[in-house]
């Protein structure tokens, strides 16, 4: 008697769904069909790393997620149904409020993201009301950084995409790399710096110019850096710009893989 309650609590509360533990990026949000697109890492016993449409137990899951975050989640494998629910994001977002008044603030996902124009490793001008129409993504460095899993894993990032997406660069993808560095990081610096990545390449721009300007555009897409024993704290952000001009994602941190960084481009790609 006691088995046969057992098995009927089990019916009604779902517990016998197989539960698996995942991790991953976020691509899209969905709320009106309660879908949650991931670039997942593996999932131990269940499936190889990909991209994968979810649906979300409740739609208060979905509250607060934006694509580019980075989330830890559970998958329940149901004999009709497949939801994930308990979903955590694992990254801060960035400041939203300037600190001090009249300084700018970091941009919200869907923020149209204001005009600038920086100078490129050929002492070029690059506007971005020029790159309309086409994705631009856009990572922060400093010359000068001494670790490798900071600047240097931001152009080895930025790598990755120009290999994935070679066919399209320059046409429907750019690429900007930007210094928040600029009284050392000149022209010449950032070309002699790409050249160690093959950044060297049509659709790929290293960017300098005046220290608002560069500060400014920091800012905007959420990096936060200040001085520190002569080096250059700094916090880490990727941003990926839709054709039309807003901010479709930003993703904190270096705890994503390349593959997954290319998943989230290759949507907005496809996005029209």
């Amino acid at each position: 008697m006691l088995g046969l309650l057992g098995v009927g609590a089990c019916v009604i509360v779902s517990a016998c769904a197989e539960r698996h533990e995942g991790r991953g990026l976020v691509l899209r949000v969905d709320q009106a069909s309660r879908t949650l697109t991931v670039s997942h890492e593996p999932i131990p016993g269940l499936m190889e790393a990909m991209v994968m449409p979810f649906t979300a137990a409740s739609p208060a899951e979905l509250r607060d997620l934006h694509p580019g975050d980075q989330i830890r989640f559970r998958m329940n494998v149901g004999r009709h149904e497949t939801t994930i629910d308990r979903i955590k994001i694992l990254t801060a977002a960035p400041p939203t409020a300037p600190a001090t008044a009249g300084a700018s603030k970091a941009l919200a996902i869907g923020d149209m993201v204001p005009d600038f124009s920086l100078v490129n490793q050929d002492g070029v001008p690059i506007t971005l009301s020029d790159l309309r129409g086409r994705v631009v993504v856009v990572g922060f460095i400093y010359t000068r950084c001494p670790l490798p899993d900071y600047c240097p894993r931001v152009m080895t990032n930025l790598t990755s995409l120009r290999d994935r997406f070679r066919d399209r660069l320059g046409n429907d993808l750019v690429l900007l790399t930007v210094t928040f560095d600029p009284q050392h990081d000149t022209s010449e610096k950032m070309k002699a710096y790409g050249a160690r990545y093959g950044a060297d390449t049509p659709g790929w721009s290293l960017l300098t110019g005046s220290r608002e300007e560069t500060t400014r555009v920091s800012t905007l897409l959420g990096v936060e850096f200040y001085p520190e024993e002569g080096m250059l704290s700094h916090s880490l952000q990727t941003a990926v710009i839709s054709r039309d001009g807003h901010l479709a994602a930003r993703i904190e941190g270096k705890d994503f893989s390349t593959r997954q960084l290319a998943d989230l481009v290759e949507l907005q790609l496809t996005a029209r």
